[in-house]
């Protein structure tokens, strides 16, 4: 019968905390890692230095850089955002999400959601540029010459290019018929 010290014992303890604490950041990193590329929801906590915001995306916490911020919107803690989930790094305190609402995937992301055509991959954003915060032009393509590409992203009397609109907060959108010229 062996019996430990008071130091062996707390170093034992020590030991498996930081076991189970690797273990939590390797299952988040492992949840988050496929999303990359996503829209996600979040809600805005606190703001960092260097104008960074810190957003509850459920089990862990993303980072939107102030690069990656539209000029005139602001936030407070509470708000609920969505954002495009730019990139992921492993840091040793966890991992790191990187998002972006001022990537042009956003926008293709937001009309992907919008435009049931685009989901079923009948009409395409071929080409997509974007001044976040000011405009932004899509040059669509439809697969089916049944269906009208830009018709398919305005919808109904503009209500789905008026919900993307509303997301990005009065930004202006463009829809053309994406030619090869």
């Amino acid at each position: 019968r062996t019996t430990f010290g008071r130091i062996a014992a707390q170093t034992a303890k020590q030991v498996l905390l930081q076991r189970v604490r690797d273990a939590e950041r390797d299952l988040i990193f492992n949840e988050y890692k496929d999303r990359k590329g996503e829209l996600i929801r979040g809600i805005v906590r606190r703001f960092e230095k260097g104008n960074n915001i810190i957003v509850d995306i459920g089990r862990t916490e993303g980072v939107l850089p102030f690069r990656e911020q539209t000029p005139r919107e602001t936030y407070r803690p509470g708000d609920r955002i969505r954002a495009y989930v730019k990139e992921i790094h492993r840091v040793s305190k966890g991992p790191q999400i990187v998002l972006s609402r001022a990537a042009v995937e956003m926008l293709t992301k937001l009309f992907e959601q919008e435009v049931p055509e685009m989901y079923e991959g009948i009409v395409q954003i071929v080409s997509a540029a974007r001044e976040p915060g000011a405009r932004s032009k899509i040059a669509v393509a439809s697969r089916d010459s049944d269906v009208d590409p830009v018709g398919a992203c305005v919808g109904m009397k503009g209500s789905r290019v008026q919900a993307v609109v509303q997301e990005l907060r009065g930004e202006r959108i463009d829809i053309v018929p994406w030619s090869p010229d």
